[in-house]
């Protein structure tokens, strides 16, 4: 069996917009609600 040590890695450092509702925020991460989905986001990763 052939192991999967030759897979490739790919790295993209974009910055990405998105309007939501805030549902909740707690000390380490703000949960959006964005259309019908809910996304948790760590509060080191925004940036003012």
């Amino acid at each position: 069996m052939k192991t999967n040590s030759d897979a490739k890695k790919i790295s993209v450092n974009s910055t990405v917009s998105l309007k939501g509702i805030v549902k909740a925020i707690f000390n380490d991460t703000i949960h959006i609600q964005v259309g019908g989905k809910i996304i948790t986001i760590p509060t080191s990763h925004i940036t003012p």
